[in-house]
């Protein structure tokens, strides 16, 4: 019998190897490990030659692929000015990895309110806490991704530089904060800091740097004019929401996908919203602002629906309302949120109808429009050529006057089966079906995050993977929201789909969510769990997703035997392994 304490020899991070060379002699000591456990022989190894090898670690945390990009072109030209990148996970780092660290760039986005990305939970854990270790070795940059929409804006990297330099780290330059139109302000700060980490050894030599991966070329500055295929509702009639089945015809873009990524979404603004801003602002279509139309900057430049903070602190002053200032002046955010409720930015120039704007200076209060991105609900497999999304048209009234989602009623009102939009994919790695087809697959999509799961049960089916494949979906009635009942049902049918729980939460007096179908299933969920089995969600990040972990931790301590923080390290396990992953918004 093998000795099971025995250790798998491991190459030392700062054994003088090139990347390639640890690779091999890390494969050849694995081999001969287990050739020695067993009583195997073993020729003998060729010597490997030593190398001075320059690393650039580049870590990233992300929600929704937008810092892996970035990593990954920071990896790029890392290796065009001599380095020898590493990319990884933030969770994938431990503390005694990070010690060994000299040179770190680290990309991260903030989510939600001012909190860490999924991926870099654990890391942000270790790295706060009082057992850190010190860094005086360690030079670090640290490129921050966010939204000015938000009052936490790129909180996230704000609070990882804080702590690496509170550890004795030094900048290799200052933190750079980026808004959603981020691309440019990457690029220039990943040349501007690579360079900075120190000179390279000339055995590592520039020539030998791999050239930057070629992309499709269409992306949110160049998105790709596609063809609507199909836009229809698959909401039932009596419904209280409109949800929407919608295929994009590819066409001869090249773009690819994979079933877990995204769709981003160029909308246009309605055009009544628009006149409504004309005609508030007292101009025309053609008013000339720095060389655009201002009916153009209203209707395809400027986000006109959501307030920015730019707007709200310029017309407080402005519109003399009590309840505004009120809420501004204290600086109360809940306060905030719960005054602009259904509230646009219409509404707010309206506060004060005698006030004179000039148009200029108002579309200096506003943010560029941006995309939006929808989780793709196809898999390439089964729908080649074509993408399909699911979304919910948002609409609802306020002071008598129609308000819409900027995109999903873009989609719904203005592009039927035949017209055309700007789309773009966006990938998201950390949200894939299991590699493994022969492992459980647990999926919790209420409403609209039914979107993935439908995309991942077909590559299941396309794959033919042996998985089981089990789906938590609700909504609110299930005679007029089981979106896509059809299709789910043939998936149960042909035996794809092994499990299917409910939840519809208005047919009966008590409330029922897809979190207490898993709680009432706790025993066979955790099984599936202890068999490798991998967890999926999707959908509301605010409640359903938290209730969902909540959830989720209640089963492992109770079917696993195990105390509170003992689910925690189980569910932090999972994660760990990428066996629990999340889309959420």
């Amino acid at each position: 019998m093998n000795d099971m304490n025995t250790k798998v020899p491991y190459i030392p991070e700062d054994a003088p190897f090139s990347g390639e060379q640890k690779t091999w002699l890390g494969g050849f000591l694995a081999g001969l490990h287990s050739r020695l456990a067993t009583g195997g022989g073993v020729a003998a190894a060729p010597a490997a030659q030593a190398a001075d090898v320059k690393h650039l670690d580049i870590l990233f945390g992300t929600q929704t692929g937008n810092a892996e990009t970035v990593a990954e072109e920071a990896a790029a030209m890392a290796k065009a000015k001599g380095f020898a990148p590493r990319v990884a996970e933030m969770d994938d780092v431990s503390m005694e990895q990070l010690a060994t660290m000299q040179n770190l760039i680290v990309v991260v986005s903030t989510y939600g309110e001012g909190e860490m990305p999924d991926n870099a939970h654990q890391f942000w854990e270790a790295l706060s806490a009082t057992t850190a270790p010190r860094l005086e070795n360690l030079s670090y940059g640290v490129l921050a991704l966010g939204d000015t929409s938000y009052d936490e804006f790129c909180q996230a990297g704000k609070l990882v530089d804080t702590r690496l330099e509170q550890l004795g780290a030094r900048r290799l330059g200052a933190r750079v904060d980026c808004d959603v139109d981020f691309e440019d302000a990457a690029e220039a700060w990943i040349a501007a800091t690579i360079p900075d980490a120190g000179s390279v050894s000339a055995a590592e030599p520039a020539a030998d740097a791999a050239p930057k991966k070629e992309k499709s070329g269409w992306g949110r500055k160049n998105p790709y004019v596609s063809t609507m295929l199909d836009n229809h509702i698959v909401s039932g009639s009596k419904s209280a929401k409109e949800i929407r089945h919608i295929a994009f015809d590819l066409g001869d873009s090249g773009m690819t996908y994979e079933a877990g990524d995204a769709l981003g979404v160029m909308p246009v603004n309605a055009p009544d919203l628009v006149q409504a801003w004309l005609d508030r602002l007292g101009a025309g279509a053609d008013t000339d602002i720095n060389g655009t139309a201002l009916g153009d900057l209203l209707t395809t430049g400027r986000e006109i629906m959501t307030p920015s903070r730019d707007l709200i602190r310029a017309i407080e002053p402005l519109a003399k309302n009590d309840e505004l200032s009120h809420v501004v002046s204290n600086g109360d955010k809940e306060a905030l949120e719960h005054y602009l409720w259904g509230k646009d930015a219409l509404d707010l120039l309206n506060l004060n109808p005698n006030l004179a704007l000039d148009p200029a200076e108002v579309m200096s209060w506003l943010k560029p429009l941006q995309h939006r991105a929808y989780s793709i609900s196809s898999s390439p497999k089964a729908h080649p050529g074509e993408v399909h999304l699911t979304v919910a048209a948002v609409r609802w009234m306020y002071e008598n006057r129609p308000h819409r989602g900027v995109c999903s009623t873009f989609l719904a009102d203005h592009v039927p089966e035949g017209a055309q939009a700007g789309i773009f994919m966006s990938a998201n790695k950390s949200f894939r079906v299991p590699e493994d087809d022969s492992v459980p697959m647990i999926m919790v999509g209420p409403g609209t995050g039914i979107a993935p799961f439908r995309a991942f049960l077909e590559e299941r089916r396309e794959r033919r993977a042996s998985g089981a494949n089990w789906l938590f979906f609700g909504d609110q009635h299930r005679a007029s929201d089981f979106i896509y009942e059809d299709e789910i049902s043939a998936f149960s049918a042909s035996g794809l789909l092994t499990r299917l729980d409910l939840a519809f939460s208005r047919d009966q007096a008590e409330k029922v969510y897809v979190q207490h179908r898993m709680v009432e299933n706790g025993k066979d969920l955790f099984a599936q769990l202890e068999e490798g089995g991998y967890f999926y969600v999707c959908g509301d990040a605010t409640r359903m997703a938290r209730d969902v972990d909540d959830a989720l931790h209640q089963i492992v301590q109770t079917h696993g035997g195990v105390s509170a923080d003992g689910a925690v390290e189980y569910v932090n396990g999972l994660k760990r392994d990428k066996r629990y992953v999340r889309d959420v918004y």
